[in-house]
């Protein structure tokens, strides 16, 4: 347990850190933490009727990232987004002089791991410039509601836990957990409008209610791929919290959901 925490409170400070000290920073942490977390969905995946382009994949999602955050930065014009085409017509091309029995598995693995992880991530770092410019602010209080539901839902669970909410893939889960975690995010998107400001009040509710519903559901699915690779952990990269995927299980469905919110009203 003092390892989880010491780790949990590293872990977070350089998360707060990523936020803060600028978009440039803020933009090549999260390019190289997506491209890590990448590299653990190929991990967990990879078997003899499963091998994903670990090197092309991940060289196809940091470009994709660092030419998207430079667009957001003003630094580049959209039209060098196609710089990343080449880069998936290769993926085909490389599958066919590796005389695999399954080809086509191992290409859609490769773009599997890039929708599933990278993509989520690229739009969480896209809510620092929603407005045009950079603003912390949202991305942070986007980062501090989801650990806010995490700890909501398993303290809550662990006291007052006895209803299933998904059996089947995750045991330990619980109703009274998800609730916990949803009226504790609610109660910090309130505090957040009033110390961060950056979004009216009612929007910062609904991120809140996103990232709890969402989020859960996004645990589930992550929970539901490992258990169908019988997998225990992501990595072990994170003493007593396994890996960096695992971390971030979450904002893998609830970054998209938002980052369309906040476009759909801005």
């Amino acid at each position: 347990m003092k390892t989880r925490a010491i780790t949990g409170a590293i872990f977070v400070a350089v998360m707060v850190a990523s936020t803060l000290f600028g978009p440039y920073l803020y933009s090549i942490f999260f390019t190289l933490l997506s491209a890590w977390c990448l590299y653990e969905f190929y991990g967990i995946v990879s078997s003899e009727e499963r091998a994903p382009n670990k090197v092309l994949g991940i060289i196809l999602a940091v470009t994709g990232f660092a030419v998207g955050s430079m667009v957001a930065m003003n630094l580049l014009e959209t039209k060098f987004l196609w710089l990343v085409t080449p880069l998936v017509g290769l993926t085909y091309i490389i599958s066919l002089f590796q005389k695999r029995s399954f080809p086509f598995n191992d290409i859609a693995y490769t773009f599997l791991g890039i929708c599933y992880v990278t993509f989520p991530f690229f739009l969480f770092a896209k809510l620092g410039f929603i407005n045009g410019v950079y603003n912390h602010y949202i991305p942070l209080g986007f980062l501090i509601l989801l650990w806010t539901n995490d700890t909501g839902a398993y303290l809550a669970g662990r006291s007052f836990g006895k209803h299933k909410l998904f059996e089947r893939i995750s045991p330990k889960k619980t109703w009274e957990g998800f609730f916990g975690g949803f009226i504790l995010a609610i109660v910090v998107a309130v505090n957040l409008e009033k110390y961060f400001g950056s979004l009216p009040l009612w929007q910062w509710i609904i991120v809140a209610m996103i990232i709890s519903i969402v989020g859960t559901l996004g645990d589930l699915v992550e929970s539901m791929l490992k258990r169908s690779l019988h997998v225990k952990d992501s990595g072990s990269i994170l003493p007593g919290h396994g890996g960096f995927l695992d971390r971030f299980d979450g904002l893998l469905l609830a970054a998209p959901i938002v980052y369309v919110f906040l476009i759909l009203i801005s």
